[in-house]
C-alpha cells in the first residue's frame, strides 16, 4: 500500500524543483533527492516525470473553489477573480505555470493536457457564473458561456504568462467592470425576498 504522506512530499518536491529548474530540466533524480526518498518510490506511483507533472497539474486545476453566488454578477466575479489571484500570486505558480504554457508548444501531450483539464475546469466554473447571472436577469439568456468564460479567465492568463504583471487589487478591481460591461450585464438585480409566510 503505498503511504500517502510520502506521495505527499513527493508532490511538494515537484512543485519546488519544477519552480526551480523548469520542466526541461527536471528530473527524477533531483525531485526523489528533494522529497528524500528513493526514486523508486516515485516509479511505484508514476511511470515518468512527464505523468507526474500532468497528475499535479490536473490536481492544482481541480482545486476546491469557493460557491460562488454571492447575489450578483459583480460580487462573483469579484471573489471569483480574488481567488484565482492568490493562487497566482504563489511564487511557485507564477513560475510553474508559464514555463507549463511554454513547454505545451513543444509537447502536444503537455498540450493535450492543460486543454483538457484547465478547459474543464474554467467551463465548470464559469458556466456556472454565468449561469447564475441568467437566472438572476443580469444576462440575457442567449448568453455565449464560451466567449464569456473567454473573456473572464483569458486577461489573469494574459497578464499572468504573457505580460508578466502583478494582478493588483485596482487591476482586479478594474477587470470586474471590464468584464461586466463586456457581457453587456444589467445593473445588479437584487434577488427577490421571500414573502412571509401568513400565519
Amino acid at each position: 500500500m503505498l503511504r500517502d504522506d510520502i506521495t505527499t512530499a513527493i508532490r511538494r518536491a515537484l512543485m519546488r524543483e519544477l519552480a526551480a529548474v523548469g520542466y526541461g530540466r527536471l528530473s527524477i533524480e533531483a525531485v526523489a533527492r528533494r522529497a528524500g526518498v528513493s526514486k523508486t518510490a516515485i516509479y511505484r506511483r508514476w511511470s515518468s516525470k512527464l505523468d507526474l507533472v500532468l497528475d499535479i497539474v490536473a490536481a492544482a486545476a481541480h482545486g476546491k473553489i469557493p460557491a460562488l453566488d454571492t447575489g450578483s454578477l459583480r460580487g462573483d466575479l469579484a471573489l471569483l477573480f480574488q481567488v484565482v489571484a492568490h493562487a497566482l500570486r504563489h511564487p511557485l505558480a507564477s513560475q510553474i505555470i508559464p514555463d507549463l504554457l511554454a513547454e505545451a508548444a513543444r509537447n502536444p501531450t503537455i498540450d493535450q493536457t492543460l486543454q483538457q483539464v484547465l478547459r474543464a475546469r474554467q467551463q465548470d466554473i464559469g458556466g456556472r457564473l454565468i449561469r447564475l447571472a441568467v437566472e438572476r436577469g443580469e444576462l440575457p439568456p442567449d448568453s455565449d458561456p464560451d466567449a464569456a468564460i473567454d473573456l473572464i479567465v483569458g486577461p489573469l492568463y494574459w497578464r499572468l504568462a504573457i505580460a508578466r504583471l502583478p494582478l493588483t487589487d485596482s487591476y482586479l478591481d478594474a477587470l470586474v467592470e471590464s468584464v461586466v460591461a463586456g457581457l453587456g450585464a444589467q445593473r445588479d438585480v437584487p434577488r427577490p425576498r421571500a414573502r412571509p409566510v401568513a400565519g
